[in-house]
């Protein structure tokens, strides 16, 4: 019994020292990575560090223990800046997404999709081998290419950059041709056939032709009218990021960055 005794204690003790190592090791690499920001920062050129400078006025007003909130602040010195000089970005963290398409749903109720029109898909993958089974979910928006392939075939220019450099399109000028679909590599598009989820029911619900504030405009879902008959796409929520609120996609990361 005694020497079990002793066998436990020495395997406490055994245990401790391992922990201290541990902890020495942990406030070693913390120390190390501290240096290692701090060399990277002053390496950095002087207007990347005055921008994040810059933040630190709105640091009092918005506060800085949530991601949305430090988003927003970001967005708002974003837009003290001449368009041209903004450039936006979104950050997707895959490992989160368990597919529960609340990301779909809030920009389908945001800009009033109709049926066939998505903006943001969510790709079911599925990988391994039985019984070891697991999926993947990846959302997946236009991308705003720098240099995007559906910019290069539209024909009549419908299709083109903002001055910050998303892609957008005229509604207008648009004429159906669906080119730019087909050029598309991440079949971030999609054609509105001018259908409606009530239709064929008793009544066709008032709420689906209410008018939609894509871009900023005022448009009522009419029949043959705009944005019937165009192609369509994710268009950053630009008519929100000029209010100065952010993207409908709480799981992004929205920043930008200066050229």
């Amino acid at each position: 019994m005694s020497e079990k005794i002793k066998d436990d204690t020495s395997l406490k003790v055994e245990r401790r020292e391992v922990i201290k190592g541990m902890f020495k090791a942990t406030l070693g690499l913390g120390a190390g990575m501290a240096l290692l920001s701090t060399t990277k920062a002053e390496a950095r050129p002087q207007s990347i560090q005055q921008t994040e400078i810059s933040i630190a006025p709105l640091s009092d007003k918005i506060p800085q223990d949530d991601l949305i909130y430090r988003m927003q602040r970001e967005l708002h010195e974003a837009m003290k800046k001449p368009v041209g000089e903004r450039k936006w970005a979104m950050v997707i963290d895959t490992r989160k997404c368990v597919e529960c398409f609340s990301c779909t749903v809030g920009c389908i109720a945001e800009n009033k999709l109709p049926p066939g029109v998505v903006y943001r898909p969510v790709l079911e993958e599925e990988f391994g081998t039985y019984p070891n089974l697991a999926k993947r979910f990846t959302p997946r928006p236009c991308l705003h290419c720098e240099n995007a392939p559906c910019v290069k075939v539209c024909p009549v220019e419908a299709t083109y950059h903002t001055e910050d450099g998303i892609v957008v399109i005229d509604y207008d000028r648009c004429i159906g041709c669906r080119y730019c679909i087909s050029a598309c590599p991440y079949g971030a598009r999609t054609f509105d056939w001018g259908e409606y989820h009530t239709q064929g029911t008793p009544i066709l619900e008032k709420y689906e032709s209410l008018p939609s504030f894509e871009y900023g405009e005022n448009r009522a879902r009419k029949k043959n009218q705009s944005p019937i008959n165009n192609t369509r796409k994710c268009h950053f929520c630009l008519h929100r990021l000029n209010e100065g609120m952010l993207p409908l996609y709480r799981e992004s990361y929205l920043f930008w960055r200066p050229e």
